[in-house]
Order: C-alpha cells, then sequence, then structure tokens
C-alpha cells in the first residue's frame, strides 16, 4: 500500500514536471503575490485569520483521510472525510454574518482602487499634537456631562469590514464634531465612531460584542462592544460611561480604567505612534505593554 501512495504521489507530479517552465512559475508568483496582498490587507489580524487557519487544518485533513482511504483504513478514512465535510458545510452557517459583511464590503463601489491604491496620508507633527488635544478636550466635557460615547481607533484594515457599514464621516477631528456626532439627541450617538489616519472616517458603527462570560455584569453595551471589537482587530477603543462618566480604553481584549486625562492623553499618544514634545521625556511604553501590565 505504500507503494501505491507513492506511486500516485509520482503520477501527481510529473506532468508538472514536464510542463514546469518560466510562464508557469511567472503564474505561480502572480498568485502566490494576490494571495499575499489579499492576506494582508483584509485577513491578517482579524477574526478572519483564524477561520483562514482553520481552513488550511480542515484541507490538510481532507488530504490525510485520502491517504488513510489509500493504504486501505476506510472506515477511519471515511469517518474523517465526513467530518471534515460536516464542518466546512457548518461553516457557512456560523459565519454567516461575516460572509455577509465581506461580500456587502466586496461589492461597494470603487472596492479594487481601494484595495490596492489606498495609501495613508501624511500628517505633521502640529497637526498630531491638535488631535490628541481635540480628543481630549471632548473627552474632558463627556465626562463631566456623562454622555456615553465610543471611539475606535482603526489600524490598518483591522475594522473595514465594520466601519464601511457605518455612516462615513470622512472629516477633521474636532471637538465641536465629536461632541455633535455623540450628543443623545443625534441619530449616530448609540454607534461607535472610527478614526483612522487622524481623521473621522465613520460613525453610527455597530461593533462585535465581547462573548466573554467573566465579564462583570456593571459594565454595559458599549464596554462590551468596545472589548469585543479589540478581540477581533489590533484596533484600541476609548470608552465613555453614560452612567458613571468613567473613561476606559480597550486593546487587545484587555480594559483600562482611567482617573486622569494626563495618563489617558499619553496612552493615546502611543496609540497613535505620536512622540512627545519633550524629547528629554521618559520614553512611554508601548500600550500593550501598558494594558497587560495592569493586568499582571
Amino acid at each position: 500500500m505504500i507503494d501505491e501512495l507513492f506511486s500516485l504521489i509520482q503520477d501527481i507530479i510529473s506532468p508538472l514536471q514536464w510542463s514546469l517552465n518560466w510562464i508557469n512559475i511567472l503564474e505561480i508568483a502572480l498568485i502566490a503575490v494576490i494571495l499575499l496582498i489579499f492576506y494582508q490587507k483584509f485577513i491578517r489580524n482579524t477574526q478572519s485569520e483564524k477561520l483562514v487557519k482553520g481552513l488550511f487544518f480542515l484541507v490538510f485533513a481532507w488530504i490525510f483521510s485520502e491517504i488513510l482511504i489509500l493504504i486501505d483504513l476506510r472506515i477511519l478514512g471515511v469517518f474523517l472525510k465526513s467530518l471534515v465535510t460536516l464542518i466546512a458545510l457548518s461553516l457557512i452557517v456560523i459565519f454567516q454574518p461575516e460572509l455577509r459583511r465581506l461580500l456587502g464590503y466586496l461589492g461597494q463601489p470603487g472596492f479594487i482602487r481601494k484595495a490596492l491604491f489606498s495609501s495613508k496620508p501624511n500628517t505633521g507633527d502640529n497637526n498630531e499634537v491638535d488631535v490628541i488635544k481635540e480628543i481630549i478636550e471632548a473627552v474632558k466635557y463627556m465626562t463631566k456631562t456623562k454622555t456615553g460615547a465610543l471611539i475606535v481607533f482603526q489600524k490598518e484594515m483591522s475594522t473595514g469590514i465594520y466601519s464601511d457599514v457605518g455612516t462615513k464621516i470622512d472629516a477633521m477631528i474636532s471637538t465641536e464634531l465629536i461632541l455633535t456626532i455623540f450628543h443623545p439627541n443625534t441619530p449616530l450617538h448609540d454607534g461607535a465612531m472610527v478614526i483612522e489616519n487622524n481623521r473621522i472616517h465613520s460613525a453610527g458603527v455597530l461593533l462585535p460584542l465581547t462573548e466573554d462570560p467573566k465579564l462583570s455584569w456593571k459594565y454595559g453595551t458599549r464596554h462590551r462592544a468596545a472589548i469585543g471589537m479589540s478581540e477581533v482587530s489590533d484596533a484600541a477603543c476609548l470608552v465613555v460611561s453614560e452612567e458613571t462618566g468613567d473613561v476606559s480604553v480597550t486593546m487587545d481584549g484587555i480594559l483600562k480604567k482611567y482617573e486622569d486625562l494626563m495618563t489617558l492623553k499619553t496612552d493615546l499618544e502611543s496609540i497613535l505612534g505620536i512622540k512627545p514634545k519633550d524629547d528629554g521625556q521618559e520614553k512611554h511604553r508601548n500600550i500593550f505593554e501598558i494594558l497587560r501590565g495592569k493586568n499582571k
């Protein structure tokens, strides 16, 4: 049976060896580049990355089941093959919301242009410092008035599937605009506001809620959405509680509560990659280190 297995592999490989030329190599390289771009743009650091890894595991399991059948372990091979088929079919039901969002994103006008030629605009240091100032001023007012808010700091394409479903704003960040979006009498105040490339990308965005059973009952929908978004992407989320006015930031599934706005300002500089004006100041730790250190 082992000889038959090697013979089958040889029969599959031998035609490829005869037809392999520079055109075939170019085609393989082109396919690899396309897959790499698609992975970097839409899969890396998202919930879909786990799905892709699971699909690769199913493919290897299916190949292994074929090998088992070939070496006369038919019962075990057919069982494994049937299990793989059942799991593959169930994925369509399990990931139906994600597939619907992805198809909606693919159907947007200008999708190819945004996917292949999108680039981050260059912003000066003064503009970046103004961004922090505008956000801090808005947060200061919302904490006093107990205005609920949820702000997502998007990185790469990590939240693109979610943010593109909301209302597109594409405006410069200002305290007045942030307060207007989260005013209780506006239609967008219940959703999240997404900041990308130091601009307000969209508002009224619905985020996935965390499914952590250990999370305290005192956290409402905004906190659960912030934690859930940070679990499935590399985005950071800022939350202002409507009940208490407390300010928190979530990243990597971890929530950190702030007692003063100066510490928040420092962490926002780390999140947005902004260097402090004074080069003589102590180097700030990465936001991942800050949040993880809080939970040690």
